[in-house]
């Protein structure tokens, strides 16, 4: 049965042989799964999102063979970056953990951690490489994902995209001239601004006022820029403010108010959509 999208994960759904043993929603499209998987012929195409790969146990007996053939091993790494295609053959058991991330949030990880212009990366293709230090941030998430605990695959998952991003060999930066766009002040004046007035409502004209460009122009050169639009941005920063306010403590309604949510009802559909988890479900698993 063909997937509905080209993700990596639907790929390994609609296979007959894979086996989901656990799997969390990490909010704004990132996810990540573990899979089992033995006697399968699977070929992606065309692949939707970025998915980061790798192996718990076993994988000796599987094959990328769209290319000069290789094999795994337990604790290899792979990347399957957004558009690539690719054929294995899974000739003996194999379990596997995957982290999911869009390409939009690529960009926006890499112009937040980076403090780069978000269209300078493109992930690279990875198969069968050692993982390095990012060992270490996979365990966690296969435990946090065993366990359900979805602050520890946070943490886990933060950890793994910034040491893709750190990592020269993971991906390559365009070097092409960059049309359009932010200027490194203007965008810093702008997320400056975002991050001082998370409290209140922020208007697309504000934000032009700022860059001196219209509401039009700002929208299309933030998104540019930052791989996500200003709304997506503003989105991401309250959740993550939100997300410290209620570690530290603080009571939901006071929580919602500071972030700038209208309602507390705003606050709870925001936040599940950028966490995966309901504010009060958060708060019980940090407690």
């Amino acid at each position: 049965m063909r997937s509905k999208d080209h993700s990596v994960f639907n790929f390994l759904r609609d296979s007959s042989s894979a086996i989901r043993h656990g799997s969390l929603d990490l909010g704004f499209g990132r996810s990540c799964a573990i899979w089992s998987n033995s006697q399968d012929h699977l070929t992606y195409d065309d692949l939707e999102g970025h998915a980061l790969s790798f192996y718990v146990r076993d994988g000796q007996d599987v094959w990328r063979v769209d290319q000069e053939p290789k094999h795994g091993w337990p604790g290899a790494m792979c990347i399957f970056p957004q558009g690539q295609s690719s054929e294995w053959l899974v000739n003996g058991p194999l379990t596997m953990m995957h982290l999911y991330l869009p390409d939009e949030e690529l960009r926006r990880c890499y112009s937040e951690m980076m403090d780069r212009d978000g269209r300078q990366i493109e992930l690279a293709e990875a198969t069968y490489v050692s993982p390095d230090d990012l060992i270490v941030p996979f365990a966690h998430l296969f435990q946090a994902t065993n366990e359900r605990n979805l602050l520890g695959a946070e943490e886990a998952m933060v950890e793994l995209i910034a040491g893709v991003l750190v990592q020269k060999r993971f991906h390559g930066e365009v070097v092409v001239p960059m049309r359009g766009g932010l200027s490194a002040p203007v965008k810093r004046r702008l997320i400056d601004y975002i991050e001082a007035n998370l409290d209140r409502v922020i208007h697309l004209r504000d934000l032009g006022q700022i860059a001196n460009l219209s509401e039009f122009h700002l929208q299309r050169s933030f998104k540019q820029t930052c791989g996500v639009s200003p709304n997506l941005y503003i989105a991401h920063r309250r959740v993550e403010q939100a997300k410290g306010l209620i570690r530290a403590g603080e009571p939901l309604a006071q929580v919602a108010d500071a972030c700038g949510f209208s309602s507390q009802s705003h606050f709870t559909r925001s936040f599940k959509t950028g966490t995966g988890a309901t504010p009060a479900a958060y708060r019980k698993g940090v407690a």
